[in-house]
């Protein structure tokens, strides 16, 4: 997973990654919130999903301590990180500043 990661980041478009975990209530919440941001956003960024049970070494290498966490990349940069549940219009916002 590591290297597909990798690959994944390097996008020229951005990749929203949302760090999470199955028994997380708030992640359940903010992957609706996703599911529209998505919608709004079509084509122009990724919107992808990392369990931080099954890929720990990915969580850690990115200092996730709370989930969820959500990251914005793009060519391999990490141009935005923060935990909690974000909002449709805050993430649509966030992502179209990068597309």
């Amino acid at each position: 997973m590591s290297q597909k990661f990798q690959e994944l980041i390097e996008s020229e478009r951005p990749v929203l990654i949302d760090f999470f975990a199955t028994w997380c209530q708030p992640c359940k919440v903010q992957s609706s919130v996703l599911t529209t941001v998505k919608e709004k956003i079509g084509e122009g960024a990724r919107i992808v999903k990392i369990d931080i049970d099954q890929y720990p070494a990915i969580a850690s290498q990115y200092g996730v301590r709370g989930v969820p966490t959500l990251a914005v990349f793009k060519r391999g940069e990490l141009l935005y990180k923060e935990s909690g549940v974000h909002d449709v219009n805050r993430l649509t916002q966030l992502l179209e500043q990068y597309i």
